[in-house]
């Protein structure tokens, strides 16, 4: 037997807010209630239905909770989704409206307990049950009790956006609890070395096409030693990569966190670990409590591509509480070169304040570089961060990811080695150097023909050499006293449709002399 029942949401907008009864206001920010959906506790139903429509109005809030009332008995929740797109004028937003769902456990900011998945605007359905979910979505018992079903109006159309819920639910035996088969923490590594890795994806958990197994095949196709698994705003994939990972492929758990003022990666989070996604810039700090909360478990906290011109992706949290910066995100854009100036300018800003501490060693933040692929036509690993590690786990990838003893490159194709010399004493990409009387830069590069090798240094552009049609290099540079830093590009006198020329290799700084 089925039975369903439509109901109507009036006009939610700023300042019509349906508040469920005895729901507590978390925050301001959080809680805007549409009207309760109750299921009567019948056991001689297989099936039944609800239905939910209503209307956003432009300048609405950016989340609304819809509470359903689950009675015992349910073995499979499903809801489908459906909002109007009306045409709009040129350079106008239209409509995009994000779900998710949290269980009885609350969905208060930061409930990781509540959390049981998310697909935004990707997907117009999702089921849960105890032993099989949506990709998105958390497998798990179906707890009797006040779920939320939460809506994010992402754009409204000037004309308003309709929209309905159907909440359907299944009754019987709950069937085999689903098992996570999460990915190891090691690989077979070569000890100390350069490891390469592509630390933002994405795969049908979020908003991608690749099948994981298929972007492991990628991954190791474009030869790489690791990748992280960034979906976006939820933790479902990381139960299940244990299935596609290997001897030969590191997989870093991760997420994309993405709100409405940037976005940023979470890399190096224990499998199944949620971090929420529901503030903006100016929310009270809650930007610093989330980057601490990934820290406090060994994370690494990454501003992922800061100058992208997508609405909500410009980077608004600024670079404190940052770990790295994502300076070139796909194939090499003016966002990118945009990317690269403010980290420039970073470096800089470093070494002004460790001269004012007299001396000590700058805190400076490195950068990364990553194909954020969604699917085959965006190559993975194009860039790509060649880090070097003590051995090739999570915990030694991301001390060498913080530590800033990395470099970029456009494919596996590019190496790339650099040192700084000075009185006996070396150092390497990221490390720092005591320099004396007389330092002198060491750069060899292969894989990379008719390009440019660029030493910058805090004044800009100090060097440059030419690169033949073998692709190999090899430059020595005595560095000007008192230089604080020097880094090095690889850049291809080829324009894209928005840069002059074309990225092929990035490295991060040495220091000298701090």
């Amino acid at each position: 037997m089925c039975g369903s029942r439509t109901e109507t949401a009036t006009n939610p907008g700023r300042r019509a807010l349906f508040i469920a009864a005895g729901a507590a206001l978390a925050t301001a920010t959080l809680d805007r209630f549409l009207p309760a959906v109750s299921f009567a506790a019948e056991t001689n139903r297989r099936e039944e239905t609800r239905t939910i429509t209503g209307r956003f109005e432009a300048g609405a809030p950016d989340w609304w909770y819809l509470p359903v009332e689950i009675p015992r008995g349910v073995r499979e929740i499903e809801v489908v989704y459906t909002y109007d797109r009306p045409p709009v004028p040129p350079g106008t937003a239209g409509n995009a409206l994000d779900i998710g769902i949290f269980s009885p456990a609350g969905h208060d900011l930061g409930n990781a307990r509540g959390f049981r998945g998310w697909s935004g605007g990707f997907r117009d359905r999702f089921t849960i049950s105890a032993s099989a979910a949506t990709p998105g979505y958390l497998p798990g018992p179906i707890t009797p009790g006040t779920w939320h079903i939460i809506l994010g109006p992402y754009t409204i159309a000037p004309q308003g956006m309709e929209y309905r819920v159907d909440i359907t639910l299944r009754y019987g035996s709950p069937g085999r609890r689903f098992v996570p088969t999460p990915a190891p923490e090691q690989a077979r590594g070569r000890g100390r070395a350069w490891y390469r890795g592509d630390c933002h994806l994405h795969t049908q958990h979020s908003d991608g096409v690749w099948q994981p197994e298929d972007l492991a095949a990628a991954a190791r196709a474009a030869g790489l030693d690791f990748i992280a698994s960034t979906e976006h705003n939820t933790t479902s994939a990381s139960l299940q990569w244990g299935r596609h990972a290997g001897e030969d492929l590191l997989i870093v758990d991760g997420e994309e966190i993405t709100t409405r003022s940037g976005h940023w990666l979470a890399l190096g989070l224990p499998p199944g670990y949620w971090i929420d996604w529901r503030y903006r810039f100016g929310d009270s700090g809650q930007f610093r409590r989330f980057a601490q909360q990934v820290r406090a478990v060994g994370g690494l906290v990454v501003a992922a591509h800061p100058y992208c011109p997508y609405v909500g992706c410009p980077w608004e949290f600024g670079y404190d509480d940052v770990d790295a910066v994502e300076v070139w995100n796909g194939p090499w854009t003016l966002d990118d070169q945009l990317a690269v100036q403010t980290w420039d300018e970073l470096l800089r800003r470093a070494v002004t304040e460790a001269r004012r501490g007299h001396g000590h060693r700058p805190r400076w933040i490195p950068a990364i570089g990553n194909s954020d692929s969604h699917n085959s036509s965006q190559t993975v690993g194009l860039p790509q961060t060649v880090v070097q590690a003590d051995a090739l786990t999570t915990r030694h990838v991301l001390a060498g990811l913080r530590a800033g003893r990395s470099w970029l490159a456009e494919s596996a194709h590019v190496q790339l080695r650099m040192t700084a010399r000075s009185g006996g004493r070396t150092a390497g990409i990221g490390e720092y150097l005591r320099t004396g009387a007389r330092t002198e830069i060491l750069l060899e590069v292969e894989g990379a023909p008719n390009c440019q090798i660029q030493l910058l240094t805090p004044e800009g552009l100090a060097y440059t050499a030419d690169i033949p049609g073998s692709g190999a290099a090899t430059v020595r540079w005595e560095v000007p006293a008192g230089t604080a830093w020097v880094r090095a590009e690889i850049r291809r006198p080829v324009p894209t449709q928005t840069t002059p020329d074309t990225m092929v290799a990035l490295t991060n700084p040495i220091f000298l002399g701090i």
